[in-house]
Formats: structure tokens, C-alpha cells, sequence
């Protein structure tokens, strides 16, 4: 009898033992050192990671879309209208991740060359990626086709010196090949199926970025994809795949419709890399408006806008609406372009969002800031940052700028000299310095 008791008491004790040891599993994680965090296996980081913190819509600035007959009422946010000659001026808060690359001049007709069916890019060779290299992984592949020969570690000393660095946006990446090659790169979002096949046709494989599920159990990630060809028989694209593989450069399939559900994560951005001489052929092939970035961002404005009107369940459809209206707002100085971001942004952490979401994008930092919602960028930065961020500048960057507007110049100085730390000729970083003159 006394064994049995003693059993009974061992079991209940390792079963407290045990809960409290599951319960407290994340927070003993986030006290381990940042070394040791960041090569933990993905499983472990996705299970102890800290979800994006809700919010609720804000009601003053939806208004009411007249639903069809029959249909029901959609809320979509309201758009401000933006005159076709309106020139852009400078924002009240520039930054660095929102930052449209330089574009030249240029007023070509888009082309509408009627399409192959059919189109292999010949001569590209797979890059198996390094740690968290996805980025300049594909950037070696590009580079590589048009006669730049380049190691992606090589990039990554630049594009993310530091090694446990999560990503490197479309933006730092035609940096790179503008500042450190011969060739050129311009970053464009809002794309479609015709626009890849058209640049693909002409010979400019594409860099996609696009969300990337493994499996249930590692969670939604951002990755980025070289698509080389198309095939309108079997509604495929072949692509690059730096993760997936296979490593023989034969190519991997992305069928259409799930390159459209997945390139959308990320409001359908591409980066195309090209000589100089083929400068002239390019634009034929994108036109005048999306070589403008206002114009640009107004068509991914109405793009975002048709997606929610249709699906306003997507929180990546409000999402993207809400960092092309950043967009504008940045690029014309308007308020009412960043009041109706939030809102977006709003709708869409309602519905929900990845918790990886803003390693790769960061848009909503930029409306909260204009709109002085600092205690949202705190509370998105800590949990971007406590959930495998502990080297995503950006979230230390905008945390940083709401402290400095809530008056906490210790805290916000500690956050910019983090920023310098982690990517020290970053544009991020200069923007830190520059915070603390």
C-alpha cells in the first residue's frame, strides 16, 4: 500500500514538474543567450514564439462599400484621391525600409508582343542558399546568368553582415547590384502572371519574394524565388528554388495558382536585373507607369483594394493595402494616405497575421509612427523581436523612433546603437546615427 502511495505521489509531482517545465518553456528560451536562441532548431523557435498582438478595426476612417444585389456589405478602407499630375514631396518621417529606389526617366509604351506559349531561360545554375541567405542566393543565380560571377557570401557581407540576420529586403538587394556591380536592378511590386512572362520571354529571369509554408509545424516564412520559365500547357513557371531545390539545376515547378496565393504575401514584389544596353528594352516591356513610383503604387493601391473588396476575410490582401498606402503617404507627404494604412493594418492584425510578418516587411511601423501609435510599434517591435528578431534592425529602428516620440531617450538611443551594431553600413544604421545627432 505505502509503495503505491509513494508511486502515486512520485507520478503527481512529475506530472507538476513537467507542466510547469511546458509552461515555462518559452520564457526560459528568451532568456538564453542570442548565440544560442538563433540556432535553435525552427521547431522549437515557431512553438515558444510570441503572436502578433491583435487589434481592433478603426471604425472612424472605413466606410461602407454598396454590396452587389444579394451580396453582403464589405468595409473597405477609404482611399484619399490622388491627382495624376500630384508631384511627390518629402515625408515628415523618412525611412530607410520605404525608400523607393531611384528609377530614371523614361516614357516607353508597354510592350504587347504577343507571348510564346513556351519559355526556358537557358545557362542558370542553382545556389544551394546558406543560413538565412535565401536573398543573396538568388541574387548569385541572377547575377551569374548576365556574366557576374559572385559568391553569395560574398553579398551577404554586405547586404547582412551579421550572420543571424533574418532578411534582406528587395530594396537592399537592387542596392547591392547598383552600388557593387556593373549591372542594374530596379524592385517593382504590384505584378502579374502576364508582367513575369513578358520579362521572362525577353530573357530577364525574376526574383520573386513570396511566403513559404514547409509545414504546419515551422509556420508561414518569407522566401525569395528565380523564375526562369513558363509553360502554358501544364500552368507551371520553373523557378530556382535555393531551399527546395533540386541541386542539378534542372528547376522546380511553381504552378500558377499558387505562385498568384503565395507572390501576394508580398504584395506581388519582383526585382529584375539587366545591363545597361538592355536598359531601353525593359522599359518598353514595364511602362511609364510602373517605371513612376507614384503612379506604381497607385495601381498596387487599387490592386490591394479589389483584393479585400473580394476577400475581406485575407488579412494579407489588407495588409498590402495598407503598405501601399504607406507608400503613398511617403511618397506625397498626405496624411489621410497613412490614417487609412492604419486602419488597414489594423484590419489586418484582426483577422491575423504570421508571426514572422514583420522580419519581412515593415510598413506598419511607418503608418503607427506618422499616426503616433508609438505604443503599437513597441508592442510589435518586442514581439518581433522576442519571436526570433533579435537581429531585425528595423524592429529596433522604429522602436527606437517611438521612444524618442514618447520622451525615453536612454531606451531609444540603447535601440539605435542596436541598429548600428547589427548592420553598421546598413541604411538603417545611418538612419539611427542621424536619429542621435
Amino acid at each position: 500500500m505505502k509503495r503505491s502511495i509513494r508511486f502515486l505521489l512520485g507520478s503527481v509531482v512529475l506530472i507538476i514538474l513537467g507542466l510547469a517545465a511546458w509552461w515555462s518553456l518559452p520564457n526560459l528560451v528568451g532568456r538564453l543567450p542570442n548565440a544560442v536562441q538563433q540556432h535553435l532548431p525552427d521547431e522549437v523557435r515557431a512553438f515558444v514564439s510570441t503572436p502578433l498582438p491583435s487589434a481592433l478595426p478603426a471604425p472612424d476612417i472605413i466606410v461602407q462599400k454598396t454590396p452587389a444585389p444579394g451580396g453582403s456589405a464589405v468595409t473597405v478602407p477609404l482611399i484619399p484621391t490622388l491627382r495624376p499630375t500630384e508631384t511627390a514631396t518629402t515625408t515628415l518621417v523618412p525611412t530607410h525600409s520605404l525608400e523607393q529606389t531611384a528609377l530614371p526617366s523614361a516614357t516607353p509604351t508597354p510592350s504587347v508582343t504577343p507571348l510564346p506559349a513556351q519559355v526556358v531561360v537557358d545557362g542558370l545554375v542553382i545556389d544551394a542558399q546558406g543560413f538565412n541567405n535565401c536573398g543573396p542566393a538568388n541574387l548569385s543565380i541572377v547575377l551569374a546568368h548576365h556574366g557576374h560571377i559572385v559568391d553569395q557570401d560574398v553579398i551577404a557581407e554586405v547586404v547582412r553582415p551579421a550572420y543571424e540576420d533574418k532578411n534582406v529586403s528587395p530594396i537592399e538587394m537592387a542596392a547591392y547590384v547598383n552600388d557593387h556591380t556593373p549591372l542594374r536592378a530596379i524592385p517593382l511590386w504590384g505584378g502579374d502572371l502576364s508582367l513575369l512572362k513578358q520579362l521572362i520571354a525577353a530573357d530577364f529571369p525574376v526574383i520573386i519574394e513570396e511566403g513559404l509554408l514547409p509545414s504546419e509545424w515551422e509556420g508561414w516564412m518569407g522566401h525569395y524565388l528565380t523564375l526562369y520559365g513558363y509553360d502554358d500547357s501544364s500552368q507551371t513557371f520553373m523557378s530556382m528554388d535555393s531551399y527546395l531545390g533540386p541541386w542539378d539545376s534542372s528547376g522546380r515547378p511553381a504552378a500558377y495558382a499558387d505562385l498568384v496565393e503565395n507572390w501576394q504575401h508580398f504584395n506581388n514584389v519582383l526585382l529584375v536585373i539587366y545591363p545597361p544596353e538592355r536598359e531601353a528594352a525593359l522599359f518598353t516591356i514595364l511602362g511609364e507607369a510602373r517605371l513612376d513610383p507614384v503612379s506604381m503604387w497607385q495601381q498596387v493601391t487599387q490592386q490591394a483594394q479589389t483584393a479585400v473588396s473580394n476577400h475581406p476575410e485575407n488579412a494579407f490582401a489588407w495588409f498590402n493595402l495598407g503598405s501601399s498606402l504607406t507608400h503613398l503617404g511617403e511618397l506625397t507627404g498626405e496624411a489621410a494616405y497613412y490614417e487609412s494604412a492604419v486602419a488597414a493594418f489594423d484590419q489586418a492584425r484582426t483577422l491575423g497575421l504570421p508571426w514572422r510578418m514583420l522580419w519581412y516587411q515593415f510598413e506598419p511601423y511607418a503608418a503607427y509612427l506618422e499616426n503616433g501609435r508609438y505604443q503599437d510599434i513597441i508592442t510589435l517591435a518586442n514581439a518581433t523581436i522576442n519571436s526570433g528578431g533579435l537581429f531585425m534592425e528595423e524592429a529596433y529602428l522604429y522602436r527606437g523612433h517611438a521612444m524618442r516620440a514618447l520622451g525615453k531617450e536612454g531606451q531609444a538611443n540603447l535601440d539605435y546603437a542596436r541598429v548600428i551594431e547589427i548592420n553598421p553600413t546598413g541604411q538603417s544604421a545611418a538612419e539611427a546615427a542621424k536619429a542621435q545627432e
